[in-house]
């Protein structure tokens, strides 16, 4: 079987069985081609240069649109080393704008306060907290790639792997001032159950912040998620702090996700703050 390697990395790309269907994925130079019982396997680098918005769009659609979680887990480890020249080219504002709300509301000293990074990807909220003055982070992330990116920016004190929403995160119970998942609660990434796991970690009165998309073939995802937070609302196990709508979340990957024909999709961001008599026994 023929195997992609860039940097270290090395991808299995056995599962492709169509051909055509390659561009969605990734851009490559000089490429070889093998059959071996009907599937496609491809070899050689990929290209460094800078992708077109086209590209770019078509390689955020595929991963918004499902797949096996393995096939996930290899397109990420694929899409880390251009992670952040791609999302640049979408005009990705999450990271920066879910940093700003939750430094917003943070009452404590944010230099002491413990964050835990959740789908942490290359590190781009990190980054953002740091600049606000934030600096203890823990990283957990599906994909060895990503973290290896997040890794060599020197900003977490400590870095996991975990198969969100398919087993616990691995901290302790009521350990977390701030808990963050930014840009993966949506359709095709991580399942919106993991909530109560994210609030399990953080510490009574402890923050959570938490984004998604609202282009329409995320309707469904973010109905259910809505469902979620309110229950826990309804419990008393958080508050609801703010929650701040995004027009301009970040360019649409085709016209049928686009907000009113202006080339974008929406974005919710939601902060909200642990009770402070209420603990979610682990699951």
């Amino acid at each position: 079987m023929l195997m992609l390697g860039r940097e270290g990395f090395i991808l299995d790309l056995g599962w492709i069985e169509d051909w055509s269907a390659l561009e969605q994925y990734l851009p490559f130079a000089n490429l070889a081609l093998a059959a071996d019982n009907g599937a496609f396997f491809l070899a050689q680098a990929m290209a460094v240069c800078p992708r077109s918005l086209l590209q770019v769009q078509k390689r955020v659609f595929s991963v918004h649109h499902g797949t096996a979680l393995t096939r996930q887990l290899c397109f990420y480890d694929g899409w880390a080393l251009d992670y952040e020249q791609d999302v640049a080219v979408l005009q990705y504002q999450a990271p920066q704008l879910s940093a700003a709300c939750l430094a917003s509301v943070f009452p404590a000293t944010p230099h002491e306060a413990l964050v835990l990074d959740v789908a942490c990807g290359t590190g781009l909220v990190a980054q953002e907290l740091q600049a606000l003055g934030f600096c203890r982070f823990h990283g957990v992330d599906g994909s060895q790639g990503m973290l290896e990116c997040a890794c060599r920016k020197g900003i977490y004190q400590e870095l996991q792997s975990c198969m969100l929403g398919h087993e616990p995160l691995p901290a302790p119970t009521g350990h977390y001032d701030a808990v963050l998942i930014v840009g993966a609660l949506s359709e095709g990434q991580v399942p919106s159950t993991v909530v109560p796991e994210l609030l399990r970690v953080a510490k009574p009165g402890g923050f959570l912040c938490l984004t998604t998309r609202c282009n329409a073939s995320n309707m469904k995802y973010m109905t259910q998620l809505q469902h979620i937070l309110d229950d826990l609302e309804h419990q008393g196990l958080w508050e609801k702090v703010l929650v701040q709508e995004v027009d301009k979340w970040e360019i649409a990957t085709s016209e049928q996700e686009s907000m009113q024909d202006s080339g974008y999709i929406s974005g919710v961001i939601y902060v909200y703050r642990k009770g402070l008599s209420h603990m979610l026994s682990s699951s």
